[in-house]
């Protein structure tokens, strides 16, 4: 199935049942409409978000859903897994939508026809951490390729989420470009959620790469530095995108559309500007231009 815009390519005439025509106008209108339906009690219902770990560990929702569902009604169950799962779980229709950010994997799922109406959200950007130590000497290295190859010349701990996540595949990327394969005596996968990654990095004064967002939430706690930060591979955007119905007859579409509207509208997308932590932003909304 197509990602259809605003077009009316879903109106033709095979949809003779008053019903399913209906549904096909909702499907290319439901963004339009989308924030005008959030006032109404009829369509207040628990919607399934499938996530990262990475914007849950920063406090974002905590910070967006109570506006969410206070002005709507509905009730979003927060899923927060690596992207990998996230995708997984929005494949299988065991959610309704998801928000993650790995684009390449992000495309795959739509072009696959598992999700429609993929929209931008926000950015920020991915850093590489270790210990203010910094025994591989990679401080202030622009080209994160190289200070991964200076950590692996150098045998010092890294720490990977290794969970498929979009900072796990982003990881994979840097280390093909320096063609590094990790050596398992210094390079440990944990398996875990970026908060936890952080956590055992501090613990072992090891390196890791991080999203800034997650970095901002778990500073105070740590004893890492930012090492490595400004390389343009480091860009890291996020994306929304609903389940398609048409795959799993339980997804709950509407509520998808509904929150889908509301995170890009002018009030989710500044809510999202102002999450700041010390003054300085977690994220940078995109949905609308300044």
């Amino acid at each position: 199935m197509s990602n259809r815009a605003f077009g009316t390519s879903g109106w033709n005439l095979q949809y003779h049942n008053p019903i399913k025509l209906m549904r096909a106008l909702l499907k290319d209108w439901m963004l339009l409409w989308g924030v005008f339906l959030l006032a109404s009690p009829l369509h207040a219902e628990v919607i399934r978000l499938a996530t990262t770990t990475s914007t849950d560990n920063s406090g974002l929702f905590r910070k967006l859903l109570p506006h969410y569902e206070a002005a709507s009604g509905d009730q979003v169950q927060v899923i927060a897994v690596g992207t990998g799962k996230a995708l997984k779980l929005g494949e299988d229709g065991n959610v309704d939508v998801v928000l993650v950010h790995a684009p390449s994997a992000e495309v795959e799922f739509v072009e696959s026809g598992f999700g429609i109406n993929r929209r931008s959200v926000m950015y920020n950007d991915f850093v590489l951490v270790g210990p203010p130590t910094d025994p591989a000497g990679v401080r202030g290295m622009r080209q994160a390729s190289e200070a991964l190859s200076r950590i692996a010349e150098n045998r010092t701990v890294f720490v990977s989420r290794g969970d498929d996540s979009g900072t796990h595949k982003k990881e994979r990327s840097l280390w093909e470009l320096a063609a590094v394969k990790p050596d398992a005596f210094w390079y440990r996968e944990a398996g875990q959620g970026m908060g936890t990654v952080l956590l055992m990095s501090s613990e072992l004064q090891g390196y890791t790469l991080t999203d800034r967002g997650t970095w901002l939430a778990f500073e105070p706690k740590l004893q890492l530095e930012v090492l490595v930060e400004g390389d343009p591979l480091l860009f890291n955007p996020y994306g929304i995108i609903a389940v398609n119905p048409d795959l799993h007859r339980g997804v709950n579409y509407l509520g998808a559309m509904r929150l889908i509207a509301w995170i890009t509208s002018v009030e989710g997308q500044e809510l999202i500007r102002e999450f700041t932590l010390g003054g300085r932003p977690l994220f940078i909304p995109t949905a609308i231009s300044e």
